[in-house]
């Protein structure tokens, strides 16, 4: 009998398989700040990603902080006095338009409706393909395939003709191009976000959480999208960079606010002011130029997140 009395020991609570509950207990009651701090430390390792988060910083600085060093009268067409089409001089360092605003203050004012935009577009986009991937992964069944049948109905269609036609119907203006980028960019997301969820819900601490007695909604919402989240969070980085590009495509269009300083809408009025004929390189570039920037460090801060938060690359590290 003293030969099988350690085996009695096996049964304690500080074994690893005493109980099934507390081991999906404690990985939910990690502390976030140990996990954040030890995430912190991974991603300043990954000189890519530092580089792209401080372009975003240096940016964000600019469009938060341009109602402190640019007035009304700066913008004002009628109220300034710059000359029409100025090349760039120690007043202007980078010319002026055909009104005779400053470009500089163009540029920095415009980021404030770019990023806007492109951000709220991303809230949208991520929360519709979110709750869509969630619901389809979860519940399966005709549920399931009706909603994965939207969403490749989506894919399949053109994104900008689609985006087009949604702001030419809703009308111009930041409302309709935020709403047109992400009814046309959810369904990526959603396919995404499904494809994870079937991924958990296949996981062996689901049937725990079910046989202790949690019903449907709260699995999805308590355990699955509490794992699915990191890959949302990838997704969100790697979409602002694509609604910033729609944003400024779909306002160089003219479908934007009219009255609206954005990089796309200085490309159309420089497009329609003659900056092109004229030979006025320096209306063109900047707003060109600061999409691209912003985009690259969008995409580079996103492509450092998901190297942190795939599970295959940490598990090779």
């Amino acid at each position: 009998m003293t030969h099988h009395e350690p085996s009695a020991g096996t049964l304690s609570p500080s074994a690893p398989d005493a109980d099934p509950a507390p081991p999906a207990a404690a990985l939910a009651a990690t502390p976030r700040p140990q996990g954040f701090g030890s995430f912190v430390r991974s991603f300043v390792r990954i000189r890519s990603g530092v580089a792209g988060l401080g372009i975003l910083i240096v940016f964000g600085l600019l469009a938060l902080c341009a109602p402190l060093f640019i007035s009304g009268d700066d913008l004002d067409v009628i109220k300034v006095d710059g000359p029409s089409l100025h090349s760039p001089t120690d007043g202007y360092p980078l010319g002026t338009d055909q009104e005779g605003r400053s470009i500089l203050l163009l540029v920095i004012w415009g980021a404030r409706s770019s990023l806007s935009i492109g951000v709220m577009a991303t809230v949208l986009t991520v929360v519709l393909g979110s709750a869509v991937g969630l619901v389809a992964g979860h519940y399966g069944g005709w549920i399931g395939k009706a909603l994965m049948h939207l969403t490749d109905w989506f894919i399949a269609l053109p994104s900008l003709p689609l985006a087009i036609s949604l702001s030419a119907v809703i009308g111009q203006g930041t409302a309709s191009i935020t709403i047109a980028i992400a009814v046309t960019s959810w369904s990526s997301t959603a396919r995404l976000v499904r494809a994870q969820t079937l991924a958990v819900e296949a996981k062996p601490f689901i049937e725990r959480a079910r046989a202790l007695g949690a019903g449907g909604p709260q699995v999805m919402l308590r355990h699955v999208l509490s794992n699915v989240t990191p890959l949302i969070l990838v997704s969100s980085t790697l979409t602002v960079a694509s609604a910033i590009l729609s944003e400024a495509t779909l306002t160089f269009l003219g479908l934007g606010d009219p009255t609206g300083i954005s990089w796309g809408a200085m490309l159309n009025s420089a497009l329609s002011g003659g900056a092109v004929t004229a030979g006025a390189w320096w209306y063109l570039y900047p707003p060109g130029i600061a999409i691209l920037i912003v985009v690259l460090g969008f995409t580079l801060t996103g492509r450092a997140v998901e190297t942190l938060l795939n599970p295959r690359s940490v598990k090779t590290r």
